[in-house]
This record gives C-alpha cells, structure tokens and sequence, in this order.
C-alpha cells in the first residue's frame, strides 16, 4: 500500500514539477513593458522606446513631442506636427510594437518616410508608406493592417477596441510584410509599382510616385490624424540587405 502511495505522490509531485518549469520558462522569455527579454537581446532586437521618456522620439517637423509619456507608451495624437519619428533612418528591419485605439481613431505606422520635410501642398505622409490602423471591421484599403491606399490586408485581425494588439512589420528591400496578432496580412513587393498613381492591377491611388523608384529606406512615425491611439513595447531588429 506504501508503495503505491508513493509511486502516485511521485507522479503527481512529477506532473506539478514539470508545470512549474514550464511556467517559469515562459516567463522567462516574457519581459516586461518596454523592455528586451535576454532572448531578444541575444537575437540582435533594439528597444526604441523606453517607457519613460521621449529620447530618441521627436515631432516629424523635429522638435520635441509635445505629449508625454502615458502610462509607459506614446500617444501621437496632439504631439504637435503630423506623426512621432524615430529619430534614426533605417533600411532593412524587422518592427514589432503593440498598439491600441480608442473609438473612431484613425492613425498608422509610416515606414520610409523620407525626407521629413512635406512637399508643397502635402503633408510628410506623402513622403513615406503608412500601415494603416483605423477602427473599422472590414478589409479595405484604409483598414487595420492595410498598405495604405495601395494594398489591402487579407483580414482584419484586429482585437476590439481598448485591448492591445501586436504588430510585426517586415522591411527588406522592396519587399512589406505584415503579421497582426499571430496572423499574416498583408505582403507587397514595391518592384511591382512601376506607374504613378496607379496599383499594378490598373486601377488607381492617390500618389504621384512609382514606388519601384522609392528608396526603401526612412524614418518609421506614428501617426496623429484623429482619434487617441498608443504604443508600446518597440522594438526593432536590423536584418542585411537582400543580395
């Protein structure tokens, strides 16, 4: 009897052993708020923002962000010029953030964005690409996860409003992609634009560029155009260039 007692408390005691180190693995690799996990910094991954403050962030007509740091992320709406920049170019990378929106918000993620100077009768937006991110529920052109005006995402995979989503976007080369809560949305390959104003099916968009012809290289913003919208948790990894 003592040993099948004991034979079923090893067992058990094996099985809570096991969850326990399960657990602890998985925390391990989850850091907290605005901060790199070891697996991360071992990967290469860069934190853009700390949480705290401002550094390395101004207002895209560069000077400072005139909205503070909320509850350990940027908020761009009221920030004072068009979108939030980075302050370093970059080319070739991988971005992963979390973001989230309030009713009716409607915002992005510029990628490209160069140079930071608007062109006359437009703003910087023009200058760059925007992944947009919109409160709606379908899959247009404006919608959540979209290469604005140029690419629809394949779904919304967007959480509802108030909850945190996260975002990876894909930079290398002419190729974008977009992966929105664990799910693959959108993909471009900007060789394919060779036409102005027009998207390789013939039909039409708003700006005056071929984008084959765009470096694929520029400051990443975040944009204020209506509505409150935060982000946290940005990271970025270099990736080489394609050869």
């Amino acid at each position: 009897m003592l040993t099948i007692l004991t034979r079923k408390t090893f067992r058990v005691v094996s099985s809570l052993l096991l969850l326990l180190a399960t657990a602890t693995s998985a925390m391990a690799e989850t850091a907290p708020d605005n901060q790199l996990t070891e697996k991360e910094k071992a990967a290469g991954w860069l934190l853009l923002f700390n949480g705290k403050n401002l550094d390395g962030w101004l207002a895209s007509d560069l000077q400072p962000g005139r909205r503070p740091v909320e509850e350990g992320a940027i908020n761009p709406r009221k920030c004072g010029a068009y979108m939030m920049i980075h302050e370093k170019v970059w080319e070739n990378y991988q971005l992963a953030l979390d973001f989230k929106i309030s009713p009716k918000c409607n915002s992005g993620i510029f990628l490209h964005t160069f140079p930071i100077t608007p062109k006359l009768g437009n703003d910087v937006g023009y200058n760059g690409l925007e992944i947009a991110i919109d409160d709606t529920k379908t899959a247009g052109y404006h919608d959540t996860g979209a290469l604005y005006d140029l690419v629809p995402p394949k779904k919304n995979a967007m959480k509802p409003v108030g909850e945190w989503n996260h975002i990876v976007i894909t930079c290398r080369g002419k190729l974008i992609d977009v992966e929105l809560n664990g799910e693959a949305v959108m993909h471009a390959n900007l060789d394919e634009w060779t036409e102005k104003n027009k998207r390789p099916d013939g039909s039409n968009h708003k700006f005056e560029i071929a984008f084959k012809d765009k470096k694929p290289s520029g400051y990443i913003g975040l944009q204020d155009h209506g509505g409150e919208c935060w982000f946290k948790n940005i990271k970025l990894l270099p990736l080489k260039a394609e050869k």
